[in-house]
């Protein structure tokens, strides 16, 4: 018993002596500066499938928006208008969603997406231009339009 006894106060004499000692040395070290860079903002591609599929966000972030969107042969309004349309052309409500929100952003106004959408149902069919109204009204309620 007396073993034991004395083995507990070796180790917390130990633990304690260490303790100090990494108090000190904490102590003794100079205080962390804020130097690094803060952490960037992860883009929506990142958010929605970085971590499943990285190369693919990194591809959106800068190919797709960072340099195709970026060429100046359309202005990022003519894109929002063509990225839309082609949307409801493939029936892809959940990126319509936000190219209506992005389209709004670069200056196209709730009755040119209607138009567009009404336009597009003798293109595209009935069905997509159903769709697609339901997708632009939540995105309208949504932004107070």
């Amino acid at each position: 018993m007396k073993k034991i006894t004395r083995n507990l106060l070796v180790v917390a004499s130990i633990m304690v002596t260490g303790g100090i000692s990494m108090i000190a040395n904490a102590q003794s070290q100079p205080p962390a500066t804020s130097d690094a860079a803060p952490t960037p903002q992860q883009s929506r591609a990142q958010q929605l499938m970085g971590a499943t599929a990285p190369k693919l966000a990194e591809l959106t972030d800068k190919v797709l928006y960072g340099d195709i969107w970026e060429r100046p042969g359309l202005s990022k309004r003519d894109r929002s208008l063509v990225t839309i349309s082609a949307l409801i052309a493939l029936n892809r409500p959940d990126q319509l969603r936000s190219h209506i929100k992005l389209g709004l952003q670069n200056g196209l106004t709730k009755d040119e997406i209607v138009e567009t959408i009404t336009h597009m149902a003798f293109y595209s069919g009935w069905p997509s231009a159903v769709s697609a109204v339901a997708v632009a009204n939540d995105v309208f309620q949504e932004n107070g339009k």
